[in-house]
């Protein structure tokens, strides 16, 4: 089992629970026959329970895989979150508040890409090359925004107010908990190459901890499909 992915500079994906199996799976379709599914002796998936899954999969028959559930814990950046918060049905999420917290926070500093090509609208081509100048003017912003923020709490101003002035690449954390069949609708959709760059590098760090624990349906649903 894998219990934590360091991703980007900062950021990562850690495991803190989950309920089910593949066998549960198996068992929430089979109750409609009024039957359970019987494992091998060394509690693998039988043949027969194995092609079960995947034809729930094929056929996108989607309520036996929504059974599971998996809670994370995330760090990423506010874009990041923001793009992964919109895949909303199956998940609750509970997220660091700045109301609340006043420790200093951290911020991403990106690995510079050139500007979409052909027309596109959104996302963008290559890793680009001699970024130093761009960077450090990128992290003077970042370290000034922190430091006024600072400033703020200590003028006593409110936190909830203070938070306003801190970068869109600030880092934030939240507790994650959503189905088997939710978090495989978020890799498939931020797996795919079109994905924002760090988008996927999460995607495949959560990817990377759900596949042993749920391993004839994830690769169902996210590999083979």
């Amino acid at each position: 089992m894998i219990k934590k992915i360091d991703v980007l500079d900062n950021g990562f994906v850690q495991y803190i629970g989950h309920l089910g199996s593949d066998i549960s799976v198996c068992d929430a379709a089979r109750v409609s026959f009024n039957k359970v599914s019987i494992p091998n002796e060394d509690g693998s998936l039988s043949v027969k329970d194995q092609k079960l899954i995947e034809y729930l999969a094929k056929h996108n028959h989607w309520t036996p895989f929504s059974h599971p559930q998996i809670t994370l814990r995330v760090k990423a950046p506010i874009p990041i979150r923001t793009q992964l918060f919109k895949s909303k049905v199956g998940f609750s999420e509970n997220e660091i508040s700045r109301r609340y917290c006043k420790d200093i926070p951290e911020y991403y500093t990106p690995k510079w890409r050139s500007s979409p090509t052909d027309g596109a609208k959104q996302g963008s081509s290559d890793f680009m090359k001699n970024t130093t100048q761009q960077e450090q003017r990128y992290r003077d912003v970042c370290d000034d925004a922190i430091e006024i923020y600072q400033e703020l709490l200590d003028h006593g101003v409110a936190p909830e107010q203070a938070r306003f002035v801190l970068p869109q690449g600030m880092y934030t954390e939240w507790i994650w908990t959503g189905s088997l069949a939710a978090y495989a609708r978020v890799c498939k959709l931020r797996l795919d190459t079109h994905a924002q760059w760090e988008v996927q590098q999460f995607s495949k760090a959560i990817s990377e901890i759900i596949r042993p624990l749920f391993p004839v349906s994830w690769a169902a649903l996210i590999e083979e499909s």
